[in-house]
């Protein structure tokens, strides 16, 4: 069923001169979903986010928010609010006043803007540092002001480019779990542009995988992750491996490989390469036709049975495992 706050791309299409940055894609997003557009530098991942934000031009196509376009009104009259990779605070202003400054420029009176930044702070548990410089936060901190300031002009749906890339791994994982936090208290679309698969697969209700300029992959995340359809998917996303075997290609999660003997295996090789993990132990093998393929074993299946690199070793799978790709 169809909401009043649902987001579609119809044919959405960018060119830059003869190069084209997103071709032709159509997608909806539901409203209150958390979706992550996924995929490598260059795919028209950010290009999309910055036509539905309003900072990019539509070459051809249209960008429907409840059935309305909106594809050429300016940024602030979308119903969307975008918070930059870089955040983009402004240094000589304290952080209440950068939280402020949306509705400032919007006119509207001291008193009722000083309230709403401080509700916007108290949301993002940034109140006790309303004071202080851009320059005095720490990364974290930062990026808490700029979703504080992207928030309070209450939008329809949130943008978010790469927020999480320029904070430090341990600092981006206690982030992202914030960033779901928000969204759920929030129930509005947030549409997140990543190439980290770990960020979308922990974030997302909804996995968008772009690939050159197309989308070649959407869907609910665990069903994208369950069953990639193309050999990009199943790559890009990780944990699985690619094999190309007489009757086709398949995909095959690296924890759905069993290590057997290598007589009377589907698979025969040579260990290249173990990798321990902690939990986990990663080995790695070359097969027929010069593949290579990795099991994910656990460190007591691995450890209860060591192999080393150089050994023959046979590589088994249920049946249920097995992906068949498109071509």
């Amino acid at each position: 069923m169809r909401s009043e706050l649902d987001l579609e791309l119809v044919s959405l299409t960018k060119r830059y001169g003869d190069t084209v940055a997103v071709d032709a894609i159509t997608h909806l997003f539901h409203a209150g979903t958390y979706a992550c557009l996924l995929g490598p530098s260059g795919c028209g991942k950010s290009s999309t986010l910055r036509m539905i934000a309003g900072h990019e031009s539509v070459t051809d196509g249209a960008i429907l928010l409840g059935g309305r376009d909106i594809s050429r009104l300016q940024p602030a009259l979308r119903g969307t609010a975008m918070m930059f990779q870089s955040y983009a605070l402004f240094p000589h202003l304290t952080v209440a006043e950068n939280v402020a400054f949306g509705p400032r420029m919007r006119g509207v009176d001291a008193k009722t803007r000083a309230r709403r930044a401080a509700e916007m702070l108290d949301l993002v548990e940034m109140t006790a540092l309303s004071d202080r410089l851009p320059a005095q936060l720490s990364g974290g901190q930062q990026q808490r002001v700029a979703l504080a300031r992207a928030l309070i002009t209450e939008p329809q749906i949130l943008l978010l480019d790469e927020p999480l890339s320029a904070l430090d791994p341990f600092l981006r994982v206690r982030m992202r779990a914030e960033l779901r936090k928000l969204q759920r208290k929030l129930q509005i679309t947030f549409i997140h542009v990543t190439h980290g698969q770990d960020e979308a697969l922990a974030l997302a209700d909804e996995i968008v995988v772009m690939n050159d300029a197309k989308i070649e992959q959407a869907g609910p995340t665990r069903d994208v992750f369950e069953a990639p359809a193309t050999a990009f998917v199943a790559r890009f996303l990780g944990s699985h491996n690619v094999i190309a075997l007489p009757q086709g290609q398949i995909a095959i999660r690296a924890d759905e490989l069993r290590l057997r003997p290598a007589e009377g295996a589907r698979l025969q090789g040579r260990i290249t390469a173990v990798e321990y993990q902690g939990t986990h132990v990663a080995l790695t093998a070359s097969v027929a036709g010069n593949q290579d393929v990795t099991a994910l074993l656990t460190d007591k299946d691995f450890f209860g049975a060591p192999k080393d690199v150089g050994e023959a070793v046979g590589l088994d799978w249920d049946a249920r495992a097995a992906r068949a790709l498109e071509a």
